[in-house]
């Protein structure tokens, strides 16, 4: 038995909380693990875990024998890194998922350059604007945009992020720029269509105090993509995230109004569905390169 891969077998499982979940993260029939977990239990000469058709728990042995588990295997990579020729080196399989629009623009393109540094690494970016189950899909870590639920899962702010109006310089020509956030009822505003997932509205900030606008216009969508495209065409004023368009911005195709009504930011976060002490190295590093990256502010100001 290789004890190693036995015991990163039986923390990916009792983290992930079932067999078939670990057996993703490794690309591997559900059944080979159940024989690694088999053959571990066997040498122990304990239970370890208590497996059911619907369920799995730890056993009170299993509990304490997963912290030393998690300290074994932090240690192993923490020494293998210290050795690595060429600096730290990270191998197996990092799975990655962000919503769709961010990660097609601030994650997806950083990908390549993040494997040529470590080419050992096999990495999967699952794109999608769901809110995926980190430990039951088994996935290492989440790209998320915005203010987040309580949770359990480890949260890493990479970046600030901000919503703003924004409108083409055309646009402002043609029909003037908003003073007061009530002046927006009088201005074409591209908004989600009413059946898309909505938030509050647009937020903006008055003496401290915030709230919530629901702007209408001529033209709505259920895809921010298509608002935004309208935007930069000059077809109205948008309410986006400076993710996707602090670029236009820049190269001065789009304008932000309403500037001093701004409300406060909300974050860019790294999702762990697992303790930072514990986390496999492939995800740290992944982590600390995204925090890297999303720290130069000339990275958002990118044209795509």
């Amino acid at each position: 038995m290789d004890k190693l891969k036995a015991f990163e077998t039986f923390v990916s499982v009792a983290t992930r909380g079932s067999l078939s979940a670990a057996a993703r993260a490794e690309d591997v029939a559900p059944a080979v693990i159940g024989r690694r977990l088999d053959a571990l239990e066997e040498h122990l000469g304990v239970k370890l875990l208590v497996r059911t058709t619907r369920r799995l728990a730890l056993t009170h042995e299993g509990a304490a024998f997963l912290d030393d588990c998690q300290r074994i295997i932090a240690e192993v990579a923490g020494a293998e890194a210290s050795v690595s020729a060429g600096g730290v080196q990270a191998s197996g399989h990092l799975r990655l998922t962000a919503p769709a629009g961010f990660g097609r623009r601030h994650v997806a393109p950083l990908v390549p350059t993040f494997h040529a540094s470590h080419p050992r690494l096999r990495i999967s970016l699952n794109l999608s604007d769901r809110v995926v189950d980190l430990a039951g899909e088994g996935f290492d870590c989440a790209v998320r945009v915005g203010d987040l639920p309580d949770s359990s899962l480890i949260s890493i702010r990479l970046a600030d992020n901000r919503r703003l109006a924004v409108a083409a310089p055309e646009y402002l020509r043609r029909r003037g720029t908003p003073r007061h956030p009530r002046e927006l009822a009088q201005h074409d505003c591209l908004v989600l269509s009413s059946d898309a997932s909505q938030t509050r509205g647009w937020a903006f900030s008055e003496h401290g105090q915030v709230t919530h606008l629901r702007p209408s216009g001529p033209l709505d969508c259920t895809d921010g993509q298509v608002l935004h495209d309208w935007c930069l065409a000059g077809h109205g004023i948008a309410w986006r995230s400076t993710w996707e368009v602090e670029g236009e911005i820049a190269a001065g195709l789009l304008v932000p109004v309403l500037e001093r009504f701004a409300a406060p930011p909300n974050g860019i976060y790294a999702i762990l569905p697992h303790a930072t002490r514990h986390t496999p190295l492939r995800v740290r590093l992944w982590v600390d390169f995204l925090k890297d990256r999303y720290a130069d502010s000339a990275f958002w100001r990118r044209t795509q």
